[in-house]
């Protein structure tokens, strides 16, 4: 399913306009990214959480070449389901 699909389906479900909905659908991604830039955790009931996590610098070794390279730190987002989502899942 893909952004303009989802959006339709959503907006049928709800009764909203697929303009209405897609505007909704913004804002909440633009709410969620400011949240995860404040690293702070959102925590969604039935769905799961999402937090910003760092992962140290560490070294890698090309294999073709044998050549070590260290890899920066970097920040990743994380996203932990439910455990009701994962019974759903299964």
């Amino acid at each position: 399913m893909n952004n303009k699909e989802f959006i339709a389906e959503l907006s049928r479900r709800l009764g909203y306009t697929v303009k209405d909905t897609s505007s909704l659908m913004v804002a909440l991604v633009a709410e969620m990214t400011e949240e995860l830039e404040d690293e702070n955790v959102i925590a969604i009931q039935n769905i799961g959480s999402f937090e910003v996590r760092k992962k140290q610098e560490r070294v890698v070794v090309n294999p073709a070449t044998q050549q070590r390279m260290l890899v920066p730190p970097k920040l990743v987002i994380n996203f932990k389901p439910s455990t009701s989502f994962k019974e759903r899942m299964q």
